[in-house]
């Protein structure tokens, strides 16, 4: 589970990934309220009415399993001085998804980044200014931490990909082929590169990592990349040559061994992750 941190008017706000979306924490938030009773901050919110309708729409519009009976029951209570509805029972009553609540040293309450500055209204509309403000900052950050470390990269990689397929299709491709066949031979060159440079198949990867989106070389490091790139260039040419694929994967395999270790010291490419 990834998580951040920002400060924001000197207090500390902690953001989690749950489900590929940004959760910032609601108890940090009540803390800078009141950090002794950062509990009864939020609860306190959560009373509210205009609270329980914010919340109820949010989850109509995000949530196909959203309890609208449940959640219908509890906005007709919220008048009464009595009521009181904490995350977790909002959470069990309407099976919402915008808030997660967890006990323990690490837990706390968390929500969705709408959900979480719409609490910040509410404690203080100078505070929500600077916690928008602090979090845009992180996302721009980001964005070019992975520009710099990946998406730049990538693009390395797909520099010479018109020149190695039009090599392959020049000298492997028999002038009389289905689109099918193309394919195949494209896949078996592409996985020359995968064996000499990760040892692997694109589909030996995919068996060993089922539940991870992509292929392989989305999660290369950004020497591989670099290697890759340089790599698909020598095959083209060894290509060219009439060189068959076994001994390739020879030559490819020596020349990323030998490269790969040029790099993972190189303090150039080691500011790119940086």
């Amino acid at each position: 589970m990834i998580k951040n941190k920002l400060i924001v008017q000197e207090t500390l706000i902690s953001i989690r990934q749950h489900e590929k979306e940004d959760f910032i924490s609601l108890t940090d938030i009540a803390r800078y309220k009141d950090s002794d009773r950062s509990d009864y901050i939020l609860q306190n919110w959560m009373r509210n009415r205009e609270t329980i309708e914010f919340l109820g729409l949010w989850e109509k519009i995000n949530n196909e399993d959203f309890n609208s009976i449940e959640f219908d029951g509890i906005r007709n209570k919220s008048g009464v001085n009595s009521f009181i509805l904490t995350p977790k029972q909002w959470i069990n009553s309407t099976n919402a998804i915008g808030i997660i609540s967890k006990s323990g040293r690490y837990g706390g309450t968390y929500s969705h980044k709408d959900i979480a500055f719409e609490f910040a209204s509410w404690i203080s509309a100078e505070f929500k200014l600077f916690l928008i403000k602090e979090f845009q900052r992180l996302k721009n950050e980001e964005i070019e931490n992975k520009s710099l470390e990946w998406n730049l990269s990538r693009s390395l990689s797909k520099i010479n990909y018109k020149i190695h397929t039009d090599a392959i299709k020049e000298h492997l491709i028999p002038n009389i082929v289905s689109k099918p066949q193309d394919g195949f031979v494209y896949a078996t060159e592409a996985d020359v590169l995968n064996m000499a440079l990760f040892g692997l198949t694109a589909k030996k990867w995919r068996e060993n990592n089922p539940k991870q989106d992509g292929n392989i070389r989305d999660y290369a490091s950004v020497e591989q990349l670099i290697v890759l790139s340089n790599m698909e260039s020598v095959n083209a040419e060894l290509i060219k040559q009439g060189m068959n694929q076994a001994d390739r994967l020879v030559v490819l395999n020596s020349m990323a061994i030998s490269q790969m270790k040029s790099l993972v010291n190189n303090p150039t490419i080691k500011k790119l992750g940086k």
